[in-house]
């Protein structure tokens, strides 16, 4: 069976909304919170609109989470976010150790040891 696409528009529109009502948020005061008009909220959730990076950062502080959580399909359940950003933080973890090791060796090199 194949999957649907993600809609990014729609998944977008759909966590703001929710993210919004479970803190008890109105429209007007999640508008408030994040700097955008009310009726640009209605145009986000009703999906007629998109986003700027900054309006983005916005509201993903209004809402008091991480950007990249408005982007994760509602299909995907919570122990598939976990494994997510367990393997991100895994691959950033090799890459600075990998760093870390190659500038330790250039700095012992250099000391003579």
């Amino acid at each position: 069976m194949t999957k649907k696409p993600v809609n990014l528009r729609e998944t977008l529109s759909r966590n703001i909304k929710n993210h919004r009502e479970l803190l008890g948020l109105t429209q007007e005061k999640f508008a408030e919170k994040a700097k955008i008009s009310s009726n640009m909220v209605r145009d986000i959730e009703g999906c007629r609109t998109w986003v700027s990076d900054s309006t983005l950062s916005n509201i993903a502080a209004a809402l008091e989470t991480d950007t990249y959580r408005l982007f994760m399909p509602e299909n995907i359940n919570e122990a598939e976010n976990y494994r997510t950003v367990l393997l991100d933080l895994t691959k950033t973890a090799k890459r600075l150790e990998t760093d870390f090791s190659a500038t330790l060796k250039k700095t012992l090199k250099l000391w003579g040891k």
